[in-house]
């Protein structure tokens, strides 16, 4: 195989493709470049088609850490479970992959993208997808390619194609569109409630980017790609269809229209089962093919359960539960179920219901990203758990699986627009979505019921979020398009699209199709009609709650900040962390954040430890001035002079010819120790000492004249060493 390498300018950067050098064994291989970001994308198939009843596809982005120089974190310091990025990622990429294989085909199939390096403002992601696709179109895989990715924002106005970290950063709108080229087949974005229009311009602009990777790829192709492998793609037995459609079949259909989930879901599985038992009564050859023949009852069972579903809706413009296509479920909403967390809410739509818990706590407990990205931490984490119990199953419990992990993302980044920045409301934030009981659109059940809890919690959201999930019933050239789809509908339709907002533009969009793309006008009436359900829903939702509560509750930590000058944050921290240790045992355990900028959080439950720890602080960085007037508290007295104590830290020194317009003759007749003075700054020397007056403060006495004496000590070489010895400045100002 001779080596193929060969670039192409894309948007003012970059594109280069190698094969044929790397990565020969595999299926097929591609080393592609993006200015500096390089990924090594491999798709291997197995010979033999799997005996399953879905496509065994498996897609991979593989961070390395190198590849942007790092060495990874952890006890081992290796690579192992992927990142939360990469699995989102991955996913990213598997969802425009897979509808474009032929129904059917069951050879299992590994896509692996391997990032070598990363430069980050030219995106691994849409790279490893751009990758994917090539790898399997120059395969031996039959794939129905090529497809590809782009990133959209917009920055002052202006669409920009894959902008850079910093672009992003201005952007209103941040989307990734993959699609073919003829019709866009997957969306994901977040926004900062950009109307509809807008998201229609900036999906436009993003396929038509996505055409001309495509063109790259075709020419790829053209030169690279092997001859396909012949599969044979699955089908189950015609006779079985013919027993089933003559003794059941019509049982299944009448069955779809129950409108109660579970009652709808044991009717059909009881008619299915019905209709496996018919089949094993035939004879076979071996108990193999009769466990087989089974399966395939099973599976046409469900293929005719499906196939009304769809036929209900373009047809009779039915739904299975009687709803119109554009009607919403049943809502309720309601906050403050738990009385001790930070703030809590449930929505229920439907058969969805979804408990959201917001917790408040220090920005030091911010989430640490270890992964290729320019993110080093997270202050808001929106966490989805979907329990088997809540669709009536029993099933595996532990760590969240990829599916979780994306409907988490999603809720975390349509919340996220109208947050309150770090500055605004300085707390780390994390809302737990628990899945009570689900029947389709979970997802966004989780971004409304996370909503009210940020509000029930006393954060100061810019605006409530709600979200709704559309579907899609193509047939032929006939579409229909529903609101709030159940699970039988998304499972049985051609798309679900997720789309959250407020009432004055989109937070974040999420679709993924079945079919090979959707058009612009579909897109487009989908968008309208997510518009008018998600004002339904935020008018229910505002039944429960309004507006943010003024205040935290009684159990989150509340807080105060201050600004600590950069070069006075080590007399707070004090050598080896001592002096804040002090201040947090004497505040009953306040927690104290300070960034390099001199930035101080102080968080307690109780107000007053917080005041406590504040005053002891501006204490600590107060510098005194001369004119500055304090009550100060004696802290020594000596016979010609006393020590008082301005503030924490600060000592000065007071002299008796400073004590009042009439002579003192010793100090000691006035004052004692723990005497409080008021005293005046008159002077502050080079070396940070300093001196005060109480007679400043006093009226002179009427016909005062000035008298000449020194106000020497008895002991002046006593005077001189102890004013060495005492410290009467900001302690640990040199």
């Amino acid at each position: 195989m001779e080596k193929y390498k060969k670039s192409w300018n894309f948007h003012g950067r970059e594109i280069t493709v190698e094969n044929g050098e790397i990565a020969k064994q595999a299926g097929g291989a591609v080393v592609v470049r993006y200015n500096d970001t390089v990924v090594l994308s491999t798709a291997t198939a197995n010979n033999e088609a799997k005996d399953t009843d879905f496509f065994p596809l498996t897609v991979l982005y593989q961070e390395k850490m190198y590849a942007a120089g790092k060495i990874p974190g952890g006890f081992l310091r290796r690579e192992g479970r992927a990142s939360e990025h990469a699995t989102l990622t991955a996913r990213l990429i598997d969802r425009p992959i897979r509808p474009l294989f032929a129904e059917g085909f069951r050879n299992e199939v590994q896509v692996v993208n391997t990032v070598l390096s990363v430069d980050p403002d030219c995106s691994s992601e849409m790279l490893a997808l751009f990758g994917s696709s090539l790898a399997l179109c120059v395969s031996d895989i039959p794939f129905n390619g090529p497809v590809a990715g782009v990133q959209v924002g917009r920055v002052n106005g202006e669409f920009i194609i894959n902008p850079s970290v910093e672009e992003s950063k201005n952007s209103d709108i941040n989307l990734t569109v993959a699609g073919t080229k003829n019709a866009i087949n997957m969306v994901e974005a977040g926004a900062k409630e950009v109307s509809e229009e807008d998201m229609l311009q900036a999906l436009q602009i993003g396929h038509d980017a996505i055409k001309e990777l495509c063109e790259i790829q075709e020419e790829v192709i053209a030169a690279c790609a092997k001859e396909k492998m012949e599969v044979v793609l699955y089908e189950i037995d015609p006779a079985i269809k013919a027993l089933i459609d003559e003794k059941g079949a019509d049982r299944i259909r009448e069955a779809v229209s129950i409108k109660g989930k579970l009652e709808r879901y044991g009717k059909i599985d009881e008619l299915i089962a019905e209709m496996e038992e018919e089949v094993a009564k035939l004879d076979y050859e071996s108990e193999a093919a009769r466990e087989k023949a089974v399966k395939q009852a099973h599976e046409y069972g469900v293929e005719v359960e499906a196939n009304e579903v769809r036929r209900l809706i373009s047809e009779d413009k039915i739904r299975p539960d009687g709803r119109a296509l554009d009607e919403l479920r049943p809502l309720d909403s309601q906050v403050d179920l738990l009385p001790r967390v930070h703030g809590s809410a449930m929505f229920t739509r439907g058969e969805t219901q979804v408990l959201s818990v917001t917790t408040l706590g220090a920005l030091s407990d911010a989430q640490i990203i270890d992964d290729l990205t320019t993110e080093t931490e997270k202050t808001f984490m929106h966490q989805y758990n979907f329990p088997p119990f809540s669709v009536g199953e029993v099933g595996r419990m532990g760590a969240p699986g990829r599916r979780e992990i994306g409907h988490g993302a999603l809720g975390e980044r349509a919340l996220a627009q109208v947050l309150p920045s770090v500055e605004e409301f300085p707390y780390a934030i994390r809302t737990s979505a628990e899945v009570l009981e689900s029947n389709g659109s979970s997802s966004q059940a989780s971004i409304c019921a996370g909503t009210m809890s940020l509000m029930a919690a006393g954060v100061p959201i810019k605006a409530m979020v709600a979200g709704v999930a559309m579907g899609l019933i193509t047939v032929g050239d006939t579409y229909s398009i529903l609101t709030d789809i159940q699970g039988m509908e998304d499972h049985y339709g051609d798309m679900d699209f997720k789309v959250a907002g407020t009432r004055d533009g989109i937070t974040a969009l999420q679709m993924d199709i079945k079919v090979t793309g959707i058009s612009q006008e579909i897109l487009r009436e989908a968008l309208a009609q997510a518009h008018k359900g998600r004002m339904e829903i935020l008018d229910n939702m505002e039944t429960a709650i309004k507006e943010p509560r003024p205040e935290v509750s009684e159990y989150a930590p509340k807080m105060d900040t201050l600004t600590i000058p950069v070069d006075k944050i080590r007399v707070v921290i004090g050598k080896g962390g001592e002096q804040i240790d002090k201040i947090i045992e004497e505040c009953n355990d306040v927690k104290i954040d300070i960034d390099d900028e001199g930035r101080c959080v102080i968080y307690h439950t109780d107000r007053e430890m917080i005041n406590k720890a504040k005053g002891i602080i501006e204490d600590l960085i107060r510098e005194a001035k001369v004119g500055d007037v304090y009550d100060a508290t004696v802290a020594e007295v000596r016979d010609s002079y006393a020590f008082v104590t301005l503030f924490q830290g600060t000592d000065a020194l007071l002299h008796v010819s400073n004590l009042a317009w009439e002579r003192v003759e010793n100090i000691k007749d006035v004052l004692n120790v723990g005497d409080t003075i008021q005293v005046k700054v008159t002077n502050i020397d080079d070396n940070g000492k300093i001196k005060v007056s109480h007679k400043d403060l006093l009226e002179k006495p009427e016909g005062y004249e000035e008298k000449k004496n020194d106000y020497k000590s008895r002991n002046n070489k006593e005077e001189s060493a102890n004013v060495e010895k005492r410290t009467f400045k900001k302690k640990g100002s040199e």
